[in-house]
């Protein structure tokens, strides 16, 4: 069982690396690369606005399609996600084009990089009801501290260097996901008595895992696969607190997409950009390696909302900050919001959905992290070239104080499953 957790978790944790080194040159980077090719604050904005907006339609509706019998699973939509990256990124580097090219290109690995995250979460938890052990807390630690240096090294090299090295990252990321990928399957039934357990899985991924009978309770549920619109219905306290966490990350997103212009007005440029992604990212690494050990003295839901609060408290220290050491101060609070809310939501899914719902949920997490990016991107631009950093982090402040509002109602008073009391509260 050690040598299987260990084989597991190595692998697990390569894609993690692989995945948050290319996300830090796409995402934290979007707003260097683009102005460097022409784009203003707006265009910007509106790039990833529609990224964005892309993204959150299309992931319940992936998710939906991967929880269904078929051919698209978890492992192979990660596949073909990881190849359009690649691709995009290649001819963005041999073949430049003009503004519109860059748009469509840019915009596409953007949509496809953050539509696959809650996919890769999924499949964590899909190999491990199949046998496979994976410290997920430790590998998504890890993909934390590969983001954290490759923005401390990679702030200098585009300082010096140009925007053409985040592409290459891209690249070589890209080369090893899919090398990962194609090796990381989800392993074998041991014996006859988990086979058709495995096997039901299986089919219900579309992926070989055994010859044995399938086991009724699993057939079942993969008979009885909900669709969106139930979903909905279903979960009560959970699809309010997508609302909440569209607040939290309206203000998290115009942190992370306009960081250098912040970071320029008190006096820095890519190389201190570097520092303070670097000081975020490595800071989430100790809290999700030992999420499961907090999970087991405080409740999942009461995460959730803690993780709210400090993301209000992140960005509202930037209103009043004039140095750099203030812009430190506020990126270290990435200990307890977005270190505290990504696995903490994970688990809330694992525990309180049925296994049929489970990529859905995963999937509506990031829609709602994908909406509330939307919703800054389209505001924050405009705001930061009309009125201003301080108008566009006031705006950002007030939205997150309304989201630690909305999911303390959601996470307190109402029940995580429709027809369940308001009381109940689900064993880890």
């Amino acid at each position: 069982m050690h040598g299987t957790t260990v084989k597991g978790t190595v692998r697990y944790t390569l894609l993690n690396v692989a995945y948050f080194a290319a996300f830090c040159t796409v995402h934290a980077y979007a707003a260097v690369y683009l102005i460097a090719k022409g784009f203003s604050n707006t265009e910007v904005g509106v790039l990833l606005a529609v990224a964005n907006i892309v993204s959150a339609v299309l992931q319940p509706v992936i998710a939906d399609v991967i929880d269904r019998p078929g051919y698209l699973t978890n492992r192979r939509f990660i596949m073909i996600s990881v190849l359009v990256i690649l691709a995009g990124s290649a001819v963005l580097l041999f073949l430049p084009g003009n503004k519109a090219v860059i748009f469509f290109i840019y915009a596409l690995i953007y949509m496809i990089q953050f539509a696959y995250q809650p996919v890769m979460t999924a499949l964590c938890f899909e190999y491990q009801k199949a046998g496979c052990s994976i410290m997920y807390g430790l590998a998504r630690g890890l993909g934390s501290a590969s983001f954290a240096v490759t923005s401390m090294i990679i702030g200098g090299i585009v300082e010096r260097n140009g925007v053409s090295i985040l592409l290459w990252v891209n690249i070589g990321t890209m080369i090893v996901s899919a090398l990962v990928v194609y090796i990381f399957r989800k392993p074998e039934p041991a014996d006859n008595d988990t086979a058709g357990t495995d096997t039901a899985a299986a089919a219900g991924n579309g992926e070989r895992a055994g010859d044995g009978e399938p086991d009724k309770g699993v057939a079942a549920s993969a008979k009885n696969k909900t669709s969106i619109a139930s979903f909905v219905g279903a979960y009560p306290a959970f699809m309010l607190f997508l609302v909440a966490a569209v607040c939290f990350f309206f203000a998290h997103n115009m942190i992370n997409d306009f960081m250098i212009r912040i970071i320029n007005e008190l006096g820095g440029n890519e190389t201190e950009l570097g520092y303070a992604t670097f000081l975020q990212a490595i800071l989430e690494l100790p809290v999700m390696a030992l999420i499961a050990l907090v999970l087991k003295r405080i409740s999942a839901e009461k995460l959730l909302v803690f993780s709210g609060f400090a993301f209000f408290v992140k960005i509202l220290i930037l209103i009043f900050a004039g140095s750099m050491p203030m812009m430190y101060l506020s990126q270290s609070f990435q200990l307890f919001a977005y270190a505290v809310f990504i696995p903490a939501g994970a688990y809330y899914v694992s525990k309180t959905m049925d296994a049929s719902d489970q990529v859905k949920g995963q999937a509506f997490i990031t829609s709602a992290i994908t909406v509330g990016g939307v919703f800054s991107n389209l505001v924050s631009g405009v705001i930061l070239d009309r009125s201003g950093i301080r108008a566009m982090l006031i705006t950002g402040t007030a939205v997150c104080a309304l989201g630690v509002l909305i999911a303390y109602i959601a996470m307190t008073k109402l029940p995580h499953r429709a027809g369940a009391k308001k009381d109940m509260r689900h064993e880890q």
